[in-house]
């Protein structure tokens, strides 16, 4: 009767029927509502709550971006793949070696591609848990490996210590200089700074180097 009423007094107004729910505009609603919940939405952009991930999917990630600035963390390629299998202790040089890691990084991926994703990251794993405990099942050698790579991060390597050359010693060896370079430089090798950089005018008229300096004058004073 309202709407009659609205019609009455503005005949201009077409009327238009409310268009009712319908299955499909429910499912898009829950839709966005599960994916808020966990932490995604349509589109890519991500909700203020956060998904909590596991310790394994941590160390997936970080091993992930190790080296690149451009890596998502979500992809994995061959190099960090054997890194993490080294650093995490899932290489022994007996049951598992180097190119078992890589013989099963093949398997898994895509043709089509370089990179790993978690789920065929998870799927390697369980390929080397099964070789390495050949002892227990699957389940229980699974477990296993998960436990060497959970938590775990790059090991990075110490810095290069520089290799003592003859070379740079005899051209640091301060004993050895001559001229105004040894003048820099007391007994010990310490430099003397400013003082050692300052021209100082020798007055005595004796030649530079000369080692009998001050004989001449005892001769003559010398007694008879």
């Amino acid at each position: 009767e309202d709407f009659r009423v609205q019609m009455a007094k503005h005949p201009n107004i077409s009327p238009v029927p409310l268009r009712p729910h319908t299955d499909q505009s429910k499912d898009r609603a829950s839709k966005r509502l599960s994916s808020d919940s966990n932490g995604t939405s349509e589109g890519g952009m991500g909700s203020s709550t956060p998904v909590e991930l596991t310790a394994l999917e941590e160390a997936f990630r970080r091993f992930a971006i190790h080296g690149d600035t451009r890596a998502t963390g979500k992809e994995m390629h061959g190099k960090n793949w054997s890194k993490l299998c080294k650093d995490c202790g899932v290489i022994d040089g007996k049951s598992i070696t180097l190119t078992d890691v890589d013989i099963v990084f093949s398997k898994v991926k895509k043709k089509s591609c370089r990179n790993i994703t978690y789920d065929e990251f998870k799927t390697a794993l369980a390929e080397l848990a099964r070789k390495k405990y050949k002892e227990k099942s699957g389940e229980e050698a699974e477990a296993e490996i998960f436990k060497l790579v959970e938590g775990k991060s790059p090991i990075i390597s110490g810095v290069t210590r520089a290799v003592a050359s003859p070379t740079v010693s005899r051209l640091t060896d301060t004993t050895k200089f001559t001229g105004s370079h040894k003048e820099r430089f007391d007994s010990t090798g310490r430099g003397k700074g400013k003082a050692g950089r300052e021209d100082i005018v020798d007055t005595s008229g004796y030649v530079s180097g000369y080692k009998h300096r001050g004989t001449y004058e005892k001769k003559v004073t010398k007694q008879p």
